[in-house]
């Protein structure tokens, strides 16, 4: 990739080229690069959120609210890829702009996560059962850009509300 063409460019053609990664839709049904997914079967884990007194890149009036996820290692259901087998437990940080828009998605968000879509077990490529997300991206960054999963990314918001809307989530 030269200093002519964007990251961005490359991914877009290789889209355009079926080249690409799956869709989040087809990550979710048909799981990505070996794993294993199936949605609705979020084991159960605690979601609380706080606001620090700092902006996000692209939200520089903005306060952050931070989504803490907590899953303890548990054992599979008949529901996930190995049944009776234990899988590892995850604390995951998600952060959103305090703002309108931001508090809006941090709403839906709680709705996703208390009817159990927002993540699910998973065997990852090294062959371990694991706690994932199921179809909605998290910003797990506070900064780094869109494709280190932080800010900014003007079109993450919008990005979670679609997907989500996409699920019965409004």
């Amino acid at each position: 990739m030269g200093s002519g063409q964007s990251k961005d460019k490359l991914h877009c053609n290789r889209y355009l080229d079926n080249k690409g990664p799956p869709s989040l839709e087809q990550q979710v049904e048909d799981g990505v690069n070996g794993t294993y997914r199936t949605p609705n079967v979020q084991p159960q884990g605690q979601m609380t959120w706080v606001v620090l007194h700092r902006d996000l890149p692209g939200f520089p009036h903005d306060n952050t609210v931070q989504i803490n996820f907590v899953f303890q290692d548990g054992v599979q259901t008949e529901k996930h890829p190995h049944p009776g087998q234990p899988y590892s437990g995850i604390r995951l940080c998600a952060y959103l702009p305090d703002n309108r828009e931001g508090k809006k998605v941090l709403k839906l968000l709680e709705r996703a996560f208390y009817q159990q879509l927002l993540f699910t077990v998973a065997t990852n490529t090294d062959g371990k059962d694991v706690i994932t997300t199921a179809f909605i991206p998290l910003k797990t960054q506070q900064d780094g850009g869109s494709g280190a999963d932080g800010y900014p990314d003007p079109d993450y918001l919008k990005t979670v509300r679609t997907l989500l809307k996409d699920k019965g989530i409004k």
